[in-house]
């Protein structure tokens, strides 16, 4: 309840575009998103983050964005995605669709490597 308005910084701007629905807001998102960085949060992050992960997952979007969770010591400690793959509920392919980093220089040469595979794969 206490993030349901603008920020600060863009509180005012003509630029700000509120949606009434939520889903929405992540439709759109997901629409003009090229890459995502999500950083630790809440139940919020997590809900953004799981309908990033299933609309890519599904093929629902018609493209592969990559994803990147900053912070190790917070993803790895939070979800055992490896423990989701053994139990059946996810493959393995699926742990390719993110990239949990550190640093930004990390998820840049990430997105480097990722962009230049993807210049010359044939599966865009």
């Amino acid at each position: 309840p206490f993030e349901t308005s603008a920020n600060d910084v863009i509180e005012g701007d003509p630029k700000l575009v509120s949606f009434r629905y939520f889903f929405t807001r992540k439709l759109m998102f997901m629409a003009h998103a090229d890459a995502v960085a999500v950083f630790p949060g809440g139940f919020g992050t997590m809900d953004e983050l799981f309908e990033t992960l299933t609309l890519i997952q599904t093929k629902k979007i018609n493209k592969s964005i990559p994803i990147y969770l900053f912070g190790k010591d917070f993803w790895s400690g939070l979800i055992n995605f490896n423990q989701f793959v053994e139990w059946g509920v996810i493959s393995p392919d699926d742990l390719k669709l993110f990239k949990i980093v550190d640093t930004v220089d990390e998820a840049f040469q990430a997105v480097t490597k990722d962009l230049t595979q993807d210049e010359n794969s044939c599966e865009l």
